[in-house]
């Protein structure tokens, strides 16, 4: 994604505001994907930089910055939310990349089955399948967690949502990874292609059936009183797949690599189960893993620094959950912090609308998990490795356990 190529410096970028930082391959990621990021928040380093990697783009270093950019549509759009820009502009899926007044609509057909009413029902069946796939590995002792559950239960509560095969998982997976992971063995374009052809025959299918499933609200809805047309179909359901397939897969990888490496956390969450709640909050603050950009508008002074129309920002969430401005100790995970907000999710009019699926899936992991194994480390002799990307990515998380 990156390549050897480095953009020339714009004249509307000092030079003191650029630094080489490569979103898709920072220094050092492969030791940690949030510590990887903290270069850019060292000392002197200012809260608005750019870098000439992926075609060159600014970055906001900072949580208080972020927390104005990420909800200010009139100043900044969604029309690009990855970069390099050139990908970007074939990135263009509803309702993500839209702006108001346009986004509404379609945002409402995706947050039909999304919502917190529909998720509470679905309780039972979230913790139905974790103890369902904990019963697969328990008894021996040992698992690799990302593909033995991290990379199952979201998948298999989401395949359920859009009523899509199961036996179907690892190929979505695979086109999923290709598009916020990418590496190099497959365009944007070929994975979009692969997403199209495999839902177009299911779109049809909802289209002649009654279905409440999500894709089919999604598809049988309407705008501005006439139906979608058939790339808006695509992009809107190609967009659920995404968000459903892989972020919260990548968050909880996050969240057990920490709970395998800090025992007394994980005792304090096994001794007051009704802390649960409050230290998913935490984990979310901490362990944030989207970036995500944004295009100016028009040309506008953002600290102090002039952007130019077409300019784009990228806001990573990793950034605010380390920052010491925001919060003391931002490194450290206390389930006693008081809690605030936290950019997670986002903030504004594009705040993930599965944040309460997302929130209830962890949550249930932990109840489930810590009162099945509540004594779990890390493999002697594990190598963990990670990725960044649109998504940040522990490789592999083996973890053991006594029986």
């Amino acid at each position: 994604m990156s390549g050897p190529v480095l953009a020339d410096r714009p004249a509307n970028v000092p030079a003191e505001r650029v630094v080489d930082f490569d979103v898709y391959d920072p220094a050092g990621v492969a030791d940690g994907f949030h510590e990887a990021f903290l270069a850019l928040q060292a000392p002197g380093v200012p809260d608005l930089v750019w870098t000439p990697r992926n075609e060159g783009h600014w970055i906001v270093t900072r949580s208080e910055l972020m927390t104005r950019i990420f909800p200010d549509s009139g100043a900044y759009s969604n029309r690009i939310i990855v970069i390099p820009k050139s990908v970007g502009e074939q990135h263009q899926m509803l309702p993500t990349t839209l702006d108001p007044p346009n986004h509404a609509a379609y945002r409402s057909l995706l947050q039909a089955g999304l919502a917190p009413p529909p998720n509470l029902a679905r309780e039972d069946l979230i913790r139905r399948t974790a103890n369902g796939l904990i019963d697969a590995f328990i008894h021996d002792g040992a698992c690799n967690f990302t593909t033995a559950y991290a990379e199952q239960l979201p998948i298999r509560i989401f395949l359920g949502i859009v009523d899509l095969p199961l036996e179907d998982a690892p190929k979505l997976k695979l086109w999923s990874d290709q598009i916020v992971h990418p590496d190099g063995t497959m365009t944007y374009a070929e994975a979009e292609g692969h997403f199209h052809a495999y839902l177009w025959p299911h779109i049809e299918a909802r289209l002649a059936g009654d279905g409440t499933d999500l894709l089919s609200v999604m598809v049988r809805g309407q705008v501005d009183g006439r139906p979608l047309s058939r790339p808006e179909m695509l992009s809107l359901c190609m967009q659920a797949l995404l968000g459903g397939l892989d972020t919260i897969v990548n968050f909880l990888g996050f969240v057990f690599l920490f709970l395998a490496r800090n025992p007394d956390h994980r005792r304090q969450l096994v001794a007051q189960p009704e802390r649960i709640s409050a230290a998913v909050e935490e984990l979310l603050r901490r362990f944030p893993v989207v970036n995500v950009a944004r295009e100016v508008r028009a040309d506008v002074v953002c600290d102090g620094m002039l952007l130019k129309a077409g300019d784009v920002v990228m806001l990573s969430t990793a950034l605010a959950g380390t920052d010491e401005r925001a919060m003391s100790c931002p490194m450290d995970v206390d389930f006693n912090r008081r809690a605030g907000g936290h950019l997670a999710f986002g903030k504004g009019i594009h705040f993930c609308p599965g944040a309460h699926l997302a929130r209830t899936e962890v949550r249930i992991t932990l109840e489930e998990w810590l009162k099945r194994i509540p004594d779990f480390a890390l493999a002697p002799g594990a190598l963990i490795t990670f990725r960044s990307g649109i998504v940040g990515t522990v490789d592999r998380l083996p973890l053991v356990w006594p029986v």
